[in-house]
């Protein structure tokens, strides 16, 4: 099984915090909470909060044994960045970048977790099987049309549009390609020379 721990937002530089995280990665815990009590780096103090809290995870929430907990992952993550400014000379400003991190920790104890597999679900009988059931039509409700307003016996009916004329389309003259022309000029030439 793992446990882990994460502390969001931490005010040192990722870069920073990642050298101490690279140190103990894949040790024993205890090993590893020795040599961040000792280590020089300042980022050292807040990783091995966050370890101590892991372990402390793992022993009262799963009931692991502190004794065979190894750190599995180890990682620090880029937090936001607070920009200030830096007064220069002659009325400059250069930007201060102060960075933050969330670096997170992963104990296990070497004992696999036991995988759950969903329940099976309950098959559902053939549909011929079944009683016939009633079939129920949703949102299919009658549209209603408008009621047609059909002028008073008084007034005279109105007039209709006069239907358009049809107006007979000439057929235009076959159009022939420039191949079947060249075709018929070259027979007709032999005739008229042998004639």
């Amino acid at each position: 099984m793992e446990a882990r721990a994460q502390a969001r937002y931490v005010r040192v530089t990722p870069m920073k915090a990642r050298r101490v995280v690279d140190l103990i990665r894949g040790m024993n815990a205890d090993a590893a909470q020795a040599m961040l009590r000792f280590a020089p780096q300042a980022a050292s103090e807040p990783v091995g909060k966050v370890l101590a809290s892991a372990v402390a995870n793992a022993a009262n929430n799963h009931a692991m044994d502190i004794k065979e907990l190894r750190i599995s992952e180890a990682f620090v993550d880029e937090g936001p960045t607070m920009k200030r400014i830096r007064p220069r000379a002659q009325g400059r400003a250069y930007r201060i970048r102060k960075r933050s991190s969330h670096i997170t920790v992963v104990v296990t104890d070497g004992i696999e977790m036991p995988k759950f597999t969903n329940p099976v679900k309950p098959v559902k009988p053939a549909k011929a099987a079944e009683a016939p059931a009633q079939e129920v039509v949703v949102d299919k409700a009658p549209v209603k049309k408008a009621p047609v307003k059909k002028a008073p016996a008084s007034k005279a009916p109105a007039k209709k549009a006069p239907a358009k004329k049809a107006v007979a389309k000439e057929t235009p003259a076959k159009k022939t390609t420039a191949k079947k022309t060249a075709a018929k000029k070259t027979a007709a030439k032999p005739a008229e020379e042998k004639g």
